[in-house]
């Protein structure tokens, strides 16, 4: 009998930590500091990963200092000394220069071993996590469901694809359809949208680099990213949270129960 769930659950932009290594993020406003992170997400997936007994793992630190969805080489010239990618390339990537909305965040880029110290203090440790959890998920399955959980603004800065358009509650992401199975996919859009929420597949966002690693299909991975609008639970300009969220942990909730009852139905 199985005892460990196929699904998992990562949460890789939650964290508000700054390490103390980041000084060009202390002293920023709440509004700057805030822009771009998930902040309540957590909160909003917590408590049902916990109850229905579906391993995950979030991170504490702040998405602006190490970006966990991106990869080390995600870098430029203006984020780290010496990168061979030229100014601009990564704006938004390993190390936040500027945030979606034009703040500037780095005056001037790091040092290479800055750059080394991050990557040993912040994104080895969680994506040591994830590996982990797909390791001990596969001791019992031979398939492994992975959701990539975050939230998006609720319409596109002129930083986005979509500058202006305003977005689905849900946005589902699959790589273009090569990081999961079609019969996973289809099940994540179906309970989502039989909890009550809109959902958007592949747009704005295709998938970011946490679903393009450890979406393998083939080996028997399949990972989806899923974005929730903010607007749903929190003030995107005061970034307080609003009296909705309770509804949308509930909703959330019914997704999670949907897809981890259907999981053993899933023809892979």
């Amino acid at each position: 009998m199985n005892h460990v769930s196929p699904l998992i659950v990562t949460m890789p932009h939650s964290g508000e930590k700054i390490p103390d290594e980041c000084f060009w993020l202390k002293n920023l406003s709440e509004q700057v500091l805030m822009c771009d992170v998930d902040r309540y997400i957590d909160l909003i997936y917590e408590e049902s990963l916990q109850s229905l007994k579906i391993p995950y793992h979030k991170t504490e630190w702040h998405r602006y200092a190490v970006d966990l969805n991106r990869i080390p080489s995600d870098i430029d010239r203006d984020s780290v000394q010496g990168s061979l990618n030229v100014s601009g390339m990564h704006s938004r990537g390993f190390h936040w220069v500027v945030t979606t909305l034009g703040d500037k965040l780095m005056q001037s880029p790091i040092s290479l071993q800055m750059h080394q110290d991050l990557c040993s203090l912040i994104y080895e440790p969680f994506h040591e996590g994830v590996r982990n959890l797909f390791k001990q998920s596969f001791e019992e399955h031979k398939n492994v469901f992975h959701i990539d959980a975050h939230s998006m603004p609720s319409k596109g800065t002129a930083q986005h694809k979509d500058p202006g358009q305003l977005r689905a509650d849900i946005v589902i992401s699959d790589c273009l359809g090569s990081s999961c199975s079609s019969y996973f996919r289809d099940l994540v859009i179906a309970a989502y949208v039989t909890a009550g929420f809109r959902v958007g597949y592949n747009w704005p966002y295709v998938g970011g680099r946490v679903t393009e690693q450890y979406g393998r299909p083939s080996l028997g991975q399949h990972s989806i990213q899923v974005e929730l609008n903010r607007m749903l639970y929190m003030d995107e300009s005061t970034k307080k949270i609003s009296s909705n969220y309770v509804d949308v942990q509930l909703k959330v909730r019914k997704a999670l129960n949907y897809i981890k009852s259907e999981l053993p139905n899933l023809k892979i």
